[in-house]
């Protein structure tokens, strides 16, 4: 084969490789884009994500074999797992890392009375995987209640950080989360967390207001 035909090839091949990535653009990823900036995804993910922790935590008592003492421990493992999972994922994975996710979170910023979200059916996808692969480890009917507990934590995050964005609290014990939250718009390096500032606290994200000095630096 002449350099010439070597050539024409290794083009014909990365225009073929070109023309694969515009199809799966056109046919996958931009539908997925337009469909997570809906209204209506939005809304309808939150109820699907409400609707798959309650299943998953019916499934657990239906299939029994689960004692209320450990049954509570398990519920309470799964809040504070999702607890950090949430805060790594605002820090980490839609601040930092390139991508759809951080992305997405951006033009929430922009926006924040947008509807940016996941596409209505991956989390309840997801959090399926996590019962099933929990329940490699564990009995089926504590898998099924972790699994739940985490979904449910997921479902409230979701439903916090909407009603955040939609409602003026004014009601002394909700005004001050609602500013925890209003001040990471105003700093996105700092508050993180959504439902609990537990990890901002521990991890020194947590935002503190610039000391005022007097006139004298005092």
């Amino acid at each position: 084969m002449s350099p010439n035909d070597q050539k024409n090839g290794s083009e014909r091949k990365q225009a073929g490789n070109r023309n694969d990535g515009a199809r799966l653009r056109s046919g996958i990823v931009t539908p997925l884009a337009r469909l997570s900036t809906s209204r209506a995804n939005l809304y309808v993910g939150l109820v699907c994500d409400w609707m798959i922790g309650l299943v998953l935590l019916a499934a657990a008592v239906r299939v029994g074999g689960i004692h209320a003492a450990l049954a509570t421990v398990t519920v309470l493992i799964g809040f504070f797992v999702f607890s950090f999972s949430e805060y790594a994922a605002h820090r980490w994975l839609f601040h930092v890392m390139p991508g759809p996710l951080r992305d997405g979170h951006a033009r929430h910023h922009i926006d924040p009375g947008g509807y940016d979200a996941l596409p209505f059916f991956i989390p309840p996808l997801v959090m399926c995987v996590l019962a099933a692969l929990l329940s490699l480890v564990l009995p089926l009917g504590y898998a099924l209640l972790l699994a739940g507990a985490v979904a449910v934590s997921y479902a409230l995050y979701g439903s916090s950080h909407t009603v955040l964005h939609i409602v003026r609290f004014r009601d002394p014990i909700l005004r001050p989360w609602q500013e925890f939250h209003d001040l990471h718009h105003d700093h996105p390096d700092k508050n993180f967390g959504v439902t609990t500032p537990l990890w901002d606290f521990i991890l020194g994200t947590r935002y503190r207001p610039p000391v005022q000095h007097g006139a004298h630096g005092h």
